[in-house]
């Protein structure tokens, strides 16, 4: 059966492909789902979270609305759940990659009750921020 794929799936702009994949799929732990590299272009998924990376070259049909400058996504953040953020954690770690914000477990109000989310923060190669999570489940709102 073929995998679907989810209703939205952004796609980042990055200025170093190689760097970015590389970043995606050994850090990050993403799967390649698909891939142009003669487009410099892949659909790279992480369980029910998808994401696609083009590079920004004059082959790329971009989209731009405004001036393209580090950190690119600035204002908005990516939250990703992940079955082990322990394990993808230690991973950046081990990799002496810099970590934006450390683990935390964090909760939030959603009404009557509080979801709870093991999470990390970090940026990507070209500053868009991800935010890695493991759900902690719910309890009532202080």
């Amino acid at each position: 059966m073929e995998r679907k794929s989810p209703a939205l799936i952004p796609e980042l702009k990055v200025t170093d492909f190689n760097k970015s994949r590389e970043f995606y799929t050994k850090l990050a732990q993403f799967d390649v789902e698909y891939q142009r590299p003669e487009e410099e272009f892949a659909m790279l998924s992480k369980g029910r979270a998808w994401v696609m990376i083009e590079s920004l070259t004059e082959k790329s049909r971009t989209m731009q609305v405004g001036a393209l400058e580090y950190p690119l996504g600035r204002g908005m953040h990516f939250q990703i759940e992940v079955e082990d953020v322990e394990a993808l954690y230690t991973n950046f770690k081990d990799n002496a990659y810099p970590i934006f914000s450390e683990m935390e477990d964090k909760w939030y109000r959603t009404g009557a009750t509080e979801g709870g989310n093991r999470q990390f923060w970090v940026q990507d190669p070209d500053g868009y921020l991800l935010r890695f999570y493991q759900d902690l489940g719910e309890r009532p709102a202080a």
